[in-house]
């Protein structure tokens, strides 16, 4: 009887773990964009490094056929303001605001200041 208990409880459990749900797919590619955010308001890492890995994140979604997040490419832009890059923040600025319209009036203010540029 035990013999019977066990195997049946192992047969439980091997159906349950087969059942186990799988880790959502999300609409967009987050690649390493969260902890690039967390790392820019830690004010710790270097903002080329940053870039660098932003980029990637942008060529890593293209490969995979999906979105970039959301802020990435406002993001980028202040790492290029923060580097005086101001043409390639101008740039990040008016594509994230092609991709999200919502972001149109921050974009704006952004660009209409020069925010952040390193003069």
């Amino acid at each position: 009887m035990k013999m019977m208990t066990l195997s049946s409880l192992l047969m439980a459990a091997a159906l349950l773990a087969g059942c186990a749900p799988k880790a959502p797919k999300t609409i967009y590619y987050w690649g390493d964009y969260q902890e690039q955010i967390y790392s820019y308001y830690q004010q710790s890492g270097d903002p080329l490094k940053q870039i660098d890995a932003l980029n990637l994140d942008v060529e890593k979604a293209r490969a995979a056929g999906q979105p970039v997040p959301p802020g990435l490419h406002a993001q980028l832009g202040l790492l290029y303001a923060k580097t005086g890059d101001t043409n390639k923040a101008f740039g990040q600025f008016a594509t994230e605001k092609q991709l999200f319209p919502e972001s149109a009036p921050y974009m704006d203010f952004l660009m209409s200041k020069k925010q952040g540029v390193v003069q």
